[in-house]
């Protein structure tokens, strides 16, 4: 057992090097670029990242996502190390967005009712400390925002007699990408077609501090009453906010 944990914590196998095609698959995009000025980004935990990808990938005003693993201990971990729960990484999406199109309090706004953040190291069937609920910021200027949308979000499930929160919130500085097979992994040929978030189908009201910018009819496109509803919509960025 020993030698095995030591061979997850320090595993040098080049059989588990990753390697990342950058061009996102359904945006066209550059999944490894960093943010200009009027950019920014965020890394979401909700569960598996296959299908929390495409939930933020639809949203108009998102210029890049990706997956990846974030708030562990091991630089640059692999799936099959992040899946021992030994690193201590979540399963997470990083967003990148145009503020001027998309704000983050949209974003949020996802986060908070696409999966079940009462969960604790869970999501649906899928358990273990990588599938936690987290959200991982690099802006300073996002945090409170970031609480703001918990309180009141806390509040909207407390109305509709649901748990406590446990979503991980704290600023990071690393985030790895993870295997090229799980980029963009539902809008693959021949992929399983997967998603284990459990919304708790309560919605994220307005809150102080925020300014959404998309419209309601974007967020019809998402109807969480539906189970799995992100499976059962096209690959397509939504493109038409009004």
């Amino acid at each position: 057992m020993f030698e095995f944990i030591k061979n997850i914590m320090n595993n040098k196998d080049p059989f588990l090097n990753k390697e990342v095609n950058s061009f996102h698959r359904i945006l066209k995009t550059d999944i490894e670029i960093e943010p200009n000025i009027n950019q920014d980004e965020i890394i979401f935990g909700c569960g598996c990242f296959w299908g929390a990808e495409k939930c933020f990938w639809k949203l108009p005003g998102v210029v890049t996502t990706s997956v990846g693993y974030a708030g562990g201990k091991k630089s640059n971990p692999t799936y099959y190390e992040v899946c021992s729960g030994l690193t201590g990484h979540s399963e997470v999406v990083r967003v990148i967005w145009e503020k001027s199109k998309i704000d983050i309090s949209d974003l949020l706004k996802m986060f908070w009712e696409c999966h079940d953040p009462t969960q604790k190291n869970r999501q649906g069937n899928d358990t273990g400390t990588q599938y936690r609920s987290a959200i991982y910021f690099k802006n300073e200027d996002n945090k409170e925002i970031i609480y703001a949308s918990k309180e009141q979000y806390q509040k909207e499930l407390n109305k509709n007699n649901l748990g406590l929160i446990e979503t991980e919130i704290k600023m990071i500085d690393k985030y790895f990408y993870a295997e090229n097979y799980h980029q963009q992994y539902l809008a693959s040929p021949g992929a399983r077609q997967y998603c284990s978030a459990s919304p708790t189908k309560v919605k994220l009201e307005s809150f102080p501090g925020c300014n959404y910018k998309l419209k309601d009819n974007i967020w019809e496109n998402f109807d969480w009453d539906v189970d799995k509803c992100v499976l059962r919509s096209d690959n397509n960025p939504i493109k038409n906010n009004f």
